[in-house]
């Protein structure tokens, strides 16, 4: 059985499974019985004498090689290991194992085992379940008959929740233990030797064995083993490193510690990993500092909650119970978690106990009340440390690419080892077995084993270099998309503005459209609007909450006290008790609040009910309208204000706390009277402009999406310049929808008769979230093709938010979405790059070597930084793995006299490491919001995730490049030239060796340019510009080799022999000098060539330390060709070249790198340029 729909949002699919026996393995019985046939026809067909041994002894070496290599990936593939080992059942009483496939970018397939305990309680069935990255899943064998998340009790109804008495005997305790488990975050870091058995059976490893074994075969037992031995040592360094990151992030789980909960009707202290779904517990504020346990739903008592270990959110959110809601609707997590739901991981800042007239169940310590929803892995805590933990392996380029760039380089290593064989074969008296191993050495050779390890360098770096500004992304595989972008979407308030707002004045209170009246000139009703109607809360370092309620409380001259007491600061106004909020809803765009206050010298109490919001939600709500009310809007807002509609109305009689518990909203906020509009300036951040002016100069087009009013929003995207010309907003006029200036000077239809066309030519686009769901419901093909072209979104609800970003992900168009991380969540997780910014008292460090490519130089550290502990970036063993991809003389070169050299390679290796070491992401960096989460509040972050992103790309384009330049190289020195028997000495070989992983050590170094070119990078390896130059460049090599092999051996003394004899040592020649030094040429010239700098990255001549190789290569190549320094070419075994020869060997040398320079940046100018893609 094999589902056929996601099981839950991390799991995509499933399939059952049970083991074969172990002679049924598809890697081990067809295996056996072609063993048996291969020795029945060779010792009883055809007998010792007539048997051809080397067709014999190649088809028994294909064998075992096939056989290694199906059970090798039995262990890569979990896929591959299933099809082998596995058989299929539809039966899940047969069944096993279970193969798992999570959805895309989740962690890795794995195989895991089906589990079954007895089963309590009614149901007549085993409970059969397995667990899967720290999840639970059962089967539900009487309904649905397939495997499920456990079901915790999260979509009850509100009168359930309120109603609830806990588990009440051990019957129930003990049935919900068995479903639901501990309430831990258990992270137990695997033993030494099971992490280094994951290590050494990674393909990476197991290629560089074989290596090491093919250079045994060869002769090179002394290399071989130093190099084996140094791999073994550096995996286990590594390991060690992995098993200390793992216990970091088990530290990041919740320690137990006792809390009062209510069982068998009676409260009791239990541990809270002892918690379970479906207690009543008492939670408030912990002098010891301890943090929410799980996720828990607040039935009783008002409480406010730090979720900055969470969500980043600096600001303390108010928490309201849920005892006033007794009907039937079903709890939405998502809808209402910011109000009544307390996620684990949090902190409780301050609480209310509930009253002690309160019914039913009291906590007995004066906390509050609250339900247990979730436990485990599956609170929103646990949902984000399983994303650091599995999101660590994610670091990778596109395998799709990658694999087709593999395939690309082993059709030529193909060619050239058949090219081999079919030569070397022509000698019957050459040792086959020595060919062969030349044949296998060319195909490890030609696919450079360094080739993942350069790619998860690439992101890594950017990794490193986004944390020390502050940027934590918990997704590291969608950095490379920073730089594809085509569309940079901006949330506006909080994102593009500051929170430092102004407030204007009071408008719309009498008739002229104009007239602004100061707050404090403003009527009482008007003034009791503003010092009532808002969510702040007073703790101890004074008021928190929205920074638009503060501004407007301290506007109006009032002050929050402990208790919901607002008191005038100066006057003889009585203060106001606020009783009862129905708090903000994006959905309906209002709050309200039930207040009482005394009137006069009788001290009566009276009751009002005072609301707030979106003039046009407002607007239906009044008992009489002002006639001037929507031009007194529309024109303040024209000026780029924010209007917030003020109402009230007067409640009768005394209330009691029943009757407040049971006033139903839409009671409340119904004929009203109107107090005003509040105007408010929200000034732009101070680097909003640049910022938006540098994206769009970079070549992205930017939209704005924001929940405030059009005409609003107009204004900030004009001042902003993202708006440029006459702006349309789509409306009804007159029951039609019509395209309207903000001016009214212009009208076109809603479906012009030549399409988007006729609006986009002209005008820039507003649409509103009432437009949007008009045009998606009635105008679909209309809406696909005008929506990547519309500039604003306004008055738009965070799930419109996310429409617009999955429509222009769908339509093709990569998307960020820039965002303050709670109304956005949708929109942040639905795009290629989502960034939420977080207002945090936390300073971010500026690196100068992050931000500046002047200096590649390692950055000081600072002292006064956090540092964040690290996790290993794959290894790069540039010794032991770049060495496989040159001439097999080159194996040789590293004996023991190379000590020194090494050492100091060694110690740049350690250096690069520790800048380049992938990050973990720590609770109160990461945000559950978000995969990328800026700790900054300046849009600017958004250039540094684009400058990262595009020197991702252009890093990955200039690896493969030079990869495949020197594999071809390499394929055609292995092959052609081995024939020939050219060889190199092990001092040429030691200087080639060094030469290659000094240049991939100084390569990597580079940092992106502070500022954002207007020209984008290639987005993909497989282009015209990089298949032509990489073809044509070597074409250039080779025929310069070509030309100068044969000069050469035009010079040598003619031979008597009809074939070359390849087991000679190596002999000083023209041929072979020659051959060395061209060599030398062309890798130094792949690399200066084919390295990238401006427009992404520092340049050439900015990155000094690989400048100063490439010159002094170059300045070696040189003298050793010219014959300046006799005694240095002896040393390095040149022969000395006659004068005419030496001067074509200079000029070719000099030809080969102009050559190549002059393709690339011909081929660059005409083919290597990316147009942003038309909207």
């Amino acid at each position: 059985m094999e589902s056929e729909f996601p099981v839950s949002e991390d799991v995509q699919s499933i399939r059952l499974l049970s083991r074969r026996a172990l002679w049924m393995h598809l890697n081990i019985g067809p295996f056996g019985i072609a063993y048996a046939t291969w020795a029945i026809t060779v010792f009883g067909v055809y007998g010792k004498e007539e048997t051809n041994w080397e067709v014999s002894l190649i088809a028994l070496a294909a064998m075992v090689v096939v056989q290694l290599l199906a059970s090798l990936f039995c262990l890569w593939s979990v896929h591959v290991n299933s099809l082998l080992r596995c058989r299929a059942e539809s039966d899940v009483s047969k069944a096993t194992l279970v193969k798992v496939t999570p959805t895309p970018n989740n962690g890795f397939p794995e195989l895991v085992s089906l589990r079954r305990t007895e089963s309590t309680g009614e149901s007549r069935y085993p409970r059969i379940w397995f667990e899967f990255q720290k999840m639970k899943y059962v089967y539900d064998a009487e309904e649905k008959k397939r495997f499920e998340p456990v079901d915790f009790p999260t979509r009850r109804t509100m009168r359930e929740y309120v109603e609830s008495r806990g588990y009440e005997n051990d019957e129930q305790i003990e049935e919900a233990s068995k479903k639901f488990g501990k309430n831990r975050l258990d992270i137990e870091p695997p033993d030494f030797w099971a992490l280094f058995y994951e290590r050494a059976t990674a393909p990476f490893f197991v290629f560089q064995v074989f290596c090491v074994s093919l250079w045994c075969l060869d002769e090179y037992w002394y290399y071989s083993l130093f190099t084996l031995a140094m791999l073994v040592v550096f995996e286990a360094t590594l390991v060690k490193q992995q098993q200390k990151n793992l216990s970091v992030i088990r530290d990041m789980g919740l320690k137990p510690y006792t809390i009062q909960v209510y069982r068998e009707k009676k409260w009791k202290s239990l541990q809270t990993d002892e918690l379970l779904p479906g207690d009543l517990i008492s939670i408030g504020r912990s002098k010891e500092g301890d943090v929410v346990p799980c996720d828990l739903l607040l039935l009783k008592g008002p409480c406010i909650v730090d979720e900055a270990m969470l969500t980043g959110e600096s600001v303390p959110q108010m928490k309201e119970p849920v005892e006033n809601r007794t009907s039937d609707d079903e709890l939405d997590v998502e809808k209402d978690q910011k109000l009544h739901v307390i996620f684990g991981g949090t902190k409780v800042v301050q609480h209310t106990a509930p009253s002690k007239d309160t019914d039913g169940i009291r906590p007995s310590n004066n906390g509050c009340l609250a339900y247990v929803l979730r436990t485990g892995f599956n609170t929103s805590q646990g949902k984000l440390l399983r994303t650091i933990l599995y999101s660590v392996k994610r670091v990778t380029a596109n395998n799709l690419e990658t694999f087709g760039f593999i395939l690309f380089l082993l059709f030529f290593a193909i060619i050239s080892a058949t090219y081999v064989w079919t030569e070397g074969t022509k000698d019957p008296n050459r040792n086959r077995y020595k060919l062969f191993l030349q044949c296998t050495l060319i195909l490890t050779c030609v696919v450079p084993p360094e080739l993942p390890i350069e790619l998860s360098l690439a992101v890594n770096t950017s990794l490193i270099a986004l944390t020390k500004l502050g940027i934590f992304c918990t997704e590291p595989f969608r950095i490379p998309f920073g730089g594809k972008l085509d569309v940079c979407c901006f949330d506006k308030t909080g994102t593009l503005t500051s929170d430092n707002l102004v407030v204007k004045g009071i408008a719309g209170i009498n008739e002229n459209v104009d007239t602004l009246v100061a707050v404090s000139d403003a009527s009482n009703q008007t003034s009791l609007v503003l010092a009532s109607c808002h969510s702040l809360v007073q703790l101890d370092e004074g008021s928190v909450g929205d920074p638009l309620e503060k501004a407007a409380l301290k506007a109006v001259d009032w002050s929050i006290s402990r208790g919901d007491i607002v008191t005038p600061r100066k006057g003889l106004r009585q203060s106001i008790k606020i009783l009862h909020r129905f708090h903000f809803s994006s959905a309906l765009k209002r709050m309200s609040c039930v207040v009482s206050h005394q009137k006069g010298a009788t001290g009566e109490t009276f009751y009002m009910a005072t609301v707030k919001g979106a003039p046009e939600m407002i607007k239906g709500m009044l008992k009489k309208v002002p006639e001037n009310y929507d031009a007194v809007h529309q024109r303040m807002s024209q000026q780029g204000a924010r209007i917030l509609a003020l109402a009230y109305k007067e409640l009768a009689g005394e209330m009691s706390t029943r009757e407040l518990r049971e006033l139903r909203r839409d009671d409340v906020e119904r004929d009203l009277d109107f107090a005003g509009f509040l105007v408010i300036s929200c000034p732009l951040k101070d680097d909003s402009k640049m910022a938006i002016k540098d994206i769009r100069k970079s070549s992205h087009h930017v939209t704005m999406i924001t929940g405030d009013n059009p005409l609003t929003a107009c204004h900030v995207s004009s001042e902003l310049k993202i708006t440029s010309r006459t702006t349309l907003i789509l409306k009804k006029i007159n029951d039609e929808w019509t395209w309207e200036a903000i001016d009214q000077s212009v009208q076109v239809p809603c479906v012009p008769e030549r399409g988007k066309k006729s609006l986009t030519e002209k005008y820039d686009l507003c649409l509103t979230g009432e437009a949007m769901m008009h045009l998606a419901n009635y105008e679909r093909k209309f809406f696909n093709s005008v929506l990547p072209s519309v500039k604003v979104f306004a008055r738009v609800s965070p799930k419109q938010k996310e429409q617009v970003i999955t429509t222009l992900r769908d339509l093709g168009y990569y998307t960020l979405m820039c965002g303050d991380g709670t109304n956005d969540v949708g929109a942040l997780k639905h795009a290629h790059v989502g960034v939420a910014l977080l207002t945090s008292t936390k300073t971010v460090p500026k690196r100068r070597s992050v931000e500046s490519s002047v200096d590649p130089s390692p950055p000081k550290k600072d002292p006064s930084s956090q540092q964040q502990p690290k996790l290993p970036a794959e290894p790069r063993i540039v010794s032991a793995g770049k060495l496989n991809r040159v001439a097999k003389g080159r194996v040789a070169s590293n004996r023991a006299a190379d000590a020194p050299g090494r050492k100091k390679l060694e110690k740049l290796l350690k250096e690069l490491d520790e800048e380049t070491e992938a990050p973990i992401v720590k609770l109160g960096d990461a945000s559950i919001a978000s995969p990328f989460t800026s700790k900054s509040s300046s849009p600017k972050c958004i250039a540094h995730v684009i400058k990262q992103g595009r020197c991702t790309l252009v890093t990955t384009l200039q690896m493969f490049k030079i990869l495949a330049l020197n594999a071809l190289i390499a394929a055609y020195s292995q092959s052609v030239l081995y024939l020939d028997g050219i060889k190199f000495s092990d001092s040429q070989a030691t200087c080639q060796g060094m030469l290659l992983a000094v240049c991939f050590l100084f390569i990597s170094r580079s940092q992106p340019l502070t500022t954002l070119s207007k020209e984008r990078p290639l987005p993909n390896i497989f282009n015209v510009y990089t298949l032509l130059t990489v073809c044509l460049q070597f074409a250039a090599h080779f025929g310069c080799l070509f030309f100068l092999v044969k000069e050469s051996k035009a010079l040598l003394p003619p031979s008597t022999e009809e074939f070359v004899d390849l087991e000679k040592d190596f002999e000083m020649t023209v041929l072979n000098s020659t051959v060395f030094l061209i060599g030398m040429t062309m890798q130094v010239s792949t690399f200066a060539v084919n390295y990238k700098g401006h427009p992404f990255m520092a340049s050439l001549r900015e990155n000094k330390v690989l400048l100063y190789a490439i010159v002094a290569s170059y300045l070696w190549i040189v003298l050793l060709a010219s014959g300046v320094a006799p005694d240095l070419a002896s040393q390095f075994e040149i022969v000395e070249f006659p004068p005419e020869f030496q001067k074509k060997l200079v000029l070719i040398l000099g030809l080969d790198c102009i050559a190549t320079l002059v393709i690339d940046r011909t081929c660059q100018f005409l083919f290597g340029r990316s147009k942003l893609r038309a909207l």
